[in-house]
């Protein structure tokens, strides 16, 4: 499933309930639409962060992953190189 679709998901099973719960209760068209308005802001927005978290997870896992990728070794002058393992340069 695609990560844009999460937020829409949310909000249409959200409003879907609603719409169904209120139709049962027999409120007002003025009540239904208010209630179905606000399910709507507020599980889009709920939506919204759970996608952002999730793409803040793949930038820090794939962060970690280049840095599992790096040698570091240390020359004869004891300076530092980063060298690339072998795995990731025959990956790529």
């Amino acid at each position: 499933m695609k990560r844009r679709l999460i937020p829409l998901t949310m909000m249409l099973s959200a409003g879907l309930v609603t719409a169904v719960i209120t139709f049962i209760r027999g409120d007002s068209i003025i009540y239904k639409l208010a209630s179905l308005l606000i399910v709507f802001l507020i599980f889009y927005a709920i939506g919204s962060v759970i996608v952002m978290f999730l793409d803040h997870f793949d930038k820090v896992n794939s962060k970690e992953a280049m840095v599992e990728d790096e040698v570091i070794k240390k020359d004869a002058d004891g300076e530092t190189v980063i060298e690339q393992s072998q795995d990731s340069e025959e990956g790529s």
